[in-house]
């Protein structure tokens, strides 16, 4: 694998002349982090499946516009093709980290304090707060909020059908999705995908950067929240949401509560992915999650 990034890394005119270490559990990519002649280091990210340059293409785009807007960091993508995805590696290290062998997660911040959070409620409120227009020259996926509870529910049918799916589930499932009171009335641009290990921190707990934008749209708000809630938990998700709200960002009556439900929907979200890559270990996984 080390030899397959240097071969791309040698095609695209990047100087890599040693792979560091690589990661082969994302979804989507297989990840190395090499060092080129310079000392520099870099972000090397190869697709798992042929058909994703359209989903490359997307968020090249709109992470051009995404990092002359924020104060934060996100990458500075130099090469963006169906073979490899490639980048100066960001300044500093995830707030959670996962070994690639052992599969253990370690955690970069301090968890008995709410720095942490706070500075989550400052990136998402500058995030949440940027102007719909400035990246709708590049279509952003803008689905509406009922198209977002139509997908849902399509998609319980969907894994119902493929997986099976426990009475319990589809209920609560279902419930939260039909009932009004749990959604907001509002979209903003989201990152879509967030939680601790695509956040990037300093000594002082304080978020610098932002990576993985695939998922970036306009959408539910309350979504980037639930990465953080699973993650950390409610006491950091009401000082999370506290902070928010002071700041001036939008929030609903129900917005907790919501979070909570779309938690529990996580295991839907797994399942569709596992369907659309055909991976046996993936929908195994699924199936017993759906029980």
């Amino acid at each position: 694998m080390k030899e397959n990034f240097l071969n791309l890394a040698s095609k695209y005119e990047i100087p890599i002349v040693k792979i560091m270490s690589t990661n082969e559990l994302g979804l989507d990519f297989i990840t190395a982090v090499g060092e080129d002649y310079y000392g520099k280091k870099w972000i090397l990210r190869i697709p798992r499946r042929a058909d994703m340059i359209s989903q490359i293409e997307y968020e090249e785009k709109c992470l051009s516009v995404i990092k002359s807007i924020v104060s934060f960091d996100v990458p500075d993508w130099k090469v963006a093709t169906h073979e490899l995805i490639a980048y100066p590696l960001l300044t500093d290290i995830p707030a959670l980290d996962v070994n690639p062998v052992s599969q253990e997660y370690t955690w970069n911040i301090n968890l008995e304090s709410f720095e942490y959070s706070e500075s989550l409620a400052s990136i998402l409120y500058e995030l949440h707060a940027i102007p719909i227009q400035q990246l709708e020259k590049f279509e952003i996926k803008r689905p509406s909020i009922n198209e977002t509870r139509q997908k849902l529910l399509d998609d319980i049918t969907l894994i119902k059908k493929e997986l099976g799916l426990s009475s319990r589930l589809e209920t609560q499932w279902r419930t939260w999705i039909d009932e009004e009171t749990y959604w907001p009335s509002f979209s903003s641009i989201i990152h879509g995908d967030l939680y601790a290990g695509h956040t990037l921190v300093d000594s002082k707990n304080n978020i610098t950067g932002i990576i993985d934008w695939s998922e970036i749209q306009v959408g539910d708000s309350s979504l980037d929240f639930v990465g953080h809630y699973i993650g950390l938990g409610e006491a950091h998700l009401d000082k999370t949401l506290e902070t928010y709200k002071k700041m001036g960002g939008q929030i609903w009556p129900r917005m907790k509560d919501h979070i909570v439900q779309s938690s529990s929907a996580s295991p839907l979200k797994f399942a569709v992915f596992a369907l659309e890559t055909k991976n046996e270990i993936h929908i195994q996984a699924a199936r017993e999650q759906l029980k």
